[in-house]
């Protein structure tokens, strides 16, 4: 008689593994691992996969990061171009098809989401203190109490963050992945410490 880890594990199909890894980009054997712990549910095994990659990436934060690319993005037409410097630990991982294709695509975010900070520490504090105060006029007359104010002007700079700031926006490939949360997963697929150093943005007439 199979027991019911047996019988999950039968009804994990090539076509989930695969679907998986090209929504993940992760390895075929984390794909069958995620599905199998998470009962064949897609979107599960995708945060457990995610889960699994931050722990990863956590591992390797503090290692040096001195080699890596510049990658350009022109759009269409020739009207808006971006350069990004993509960094990790060694040459070889510099020169692989997924490192590149990493590059590739935060240089086609940088063109089409127009960032204007890499993170959320790069935005001047002048910034930060008029976006609140914008914030909290507009509840000046709700009769919330100033904590619960203070929660809601939070909120609302994390929505901030996630407009304006590269790392926290939302992948545009797959707006459930932040651009963070993207080169996590390349950090523990690629078994290197990734950095996302800068980037620039070029439009025509600007």
């Amino acid at each position: 008689m199979r027991t019911q880890k047996e019988a999950n594990r039968l009804a994990i199909t090539t076509e989930m593994i695969k679907e998986l890894r090209q929504r993940t980009g992760a390895g075929v054997l984390d794909c069958k691992k995620a599905l199998e712990a998470t009962n064949g549910d897609a979107e599960k095994a995708i945060v457990y996969l995610r889960e699994k990659g931050l722990a990863k990436a956590a591992k390797k934060a503090g290692r040096q990061t001195n080699e890596g690319i510049i990658e350009p993005y022109v759009h269409a037409g020739g009207r808006v171009a971006s350069l990004v410097e993509l960094n990790c630990e060694t040459d070889f991982v510099a020169r692989t098809t997924e490192f590149k294709q990493l590059a590739h695509d935060l240089a086609m975010q940088v063109v089409a989401a127009n960032p204007q900070y890499l993170r959320p520490d790069d935005v001047p504090q002048d910034i930060l203190d008029q976006e609140r105060a914008i914030y909290m006029a507009e509840y000046q007359d709700s009769g919330k109490p100033e904590h619960v104010l203070e929660k809601i002007v939070e909120g609302r700079l994390q929505k901030y963050y996630a407009e304006v700031c590269l790392l926290k926006q939302p992948f545009i490939k797959e707006n459930k992945l932040t651009i963070e949360q993207l080169v996590q997963g390349a950090i523990a697929k690629l078994g290197e410490n990734i950095t996302l150093r800068r980037f620039v943005r070029y439009e025509l007439g600007k």
